[in-house]
C-alpha cells in the first residue's frame, strides 16, 4: 500500500478577506494541499512564512504595507525552501517583471480557476514556472521602464501629493535634487506634470 503524498503547504495573502476566505475555502477540497496560514497585509505575510514555513506563498501583488513582490524578495533570502507566486488583478507590465526578477515562480491573474490555481501551486512547489499568456505578451509589448531607480523612487515619493521639501527628506536628497528626477521622469514619460506621470507611471507598472 502506497503512503499518500505530502501535502503541500500553503500560505494565502491578500487583503480582500472574501477572496483570501473563498480560496482557503477552495483549496481545502483538494487532498493533497493545506493552507497553514492567511494573511491580509504584506508584513502580515512575511510575519506568517516564517513561522509556518511553508511550500508555496500565494500572495496578492497590492497589499498594505509591502506590496506582493517586496514580500517575495524578502522570502527568497530568508526562506529559499519557500516558492512564491504572484496572484493580482493588477496585471501590469512593469509588476511582471519586477515579479521575475524577483524569483516569483507564477504570475496569474485572478480570473484564474480554483481548479487551475490548485495545479500551478503543484507545478511551483516541484520546481516549475508559469506566467499568464496574456500579461507575458502585455510585458513584452510596453518594453522596459525609461526611468532610473532613482527617478521611480522620487516619483513613489510624489504619488500622495507630497511637497517637494517633504520628498527631499524622505528620499534624503536636496529639494533641488528632487525637482531634477521629477523633472526628468515627467520628460521621459511624455507628461506635462508630475501629477500625471505617477499616474502614468502606475498604469504601466514601473512604480
Amino acid at each position: 500500500m502506497t503512503a499518500p503524498p505530502v501535502p503541500v503547504r500553503v500560505l494565502l495573502a491578500d487583503d480582500e478577506h472574501l477572496i483570501r476566505g473563498a480560496l482557503a475555502a477552495l483549496l481545502a477540497l483538494e487532498d493533497d494541499l493545506v493552507v497553514v496560514a492567511e494573511a491580509a497585509t504584506g508584513p502580515e505575510a512575511l510575519a506568517m512564512a516564517r513561522a509556518h514555513r511553508p511550500d508555496v506563498a500565494v500572495l496578492d501583488l497590492q497589499m498594505p504595507g509591502i506590496d506582493g513582490v517586496s514580500v517575495a524578495t524578502s522570502l527568497r533570502a530568508e526562506l529559499p525552501g519557500c516558492r512564491c507566486m504572484i496572484v493580482t488583478s493588477h496585471g501590469r507590465p512593469g509588476h511582471l517583471k519586477r515579479a521575475l526578477a524577483a524569483g516569483v515562480r507564477a504570475f496569474v491573474p485572478k480570473t484564474v480557476s480554483a481548479q487551475r490555481l490548485a495545479e500551478l501551486i503543484r507545478s511551483v512547489r516541484d520546481g516549475n514556472r508559469y506566467v499568464d499568456p496574456e500579461l507575458a505578451a502585455d510585458a513584452i509589448s510596453a518594453g522596459d521602464s525609461p526611468l532610473t531607480a532613482r527617478e521611480a523612487e522620487v516619483l513613489e515619493l510624489a504619488a500622495d501629493g507630497a511637497p517637494v521639501a517633504e520628498i527631499a527628506e524622505r528620499a534624503a536628497l536636496s529639494p533641488g535634487t528632487v525637482r531634477n528626477y521629477l523633472s526628468s521622469a515627467a520628460s521621459k514619460l511624455g507628461a506635462e506634470n508630475r501629477h500625471t506621470a505617477v499616474r502614468l507611471a502606475r498604469e504601466r507598472g514601473w512604480v
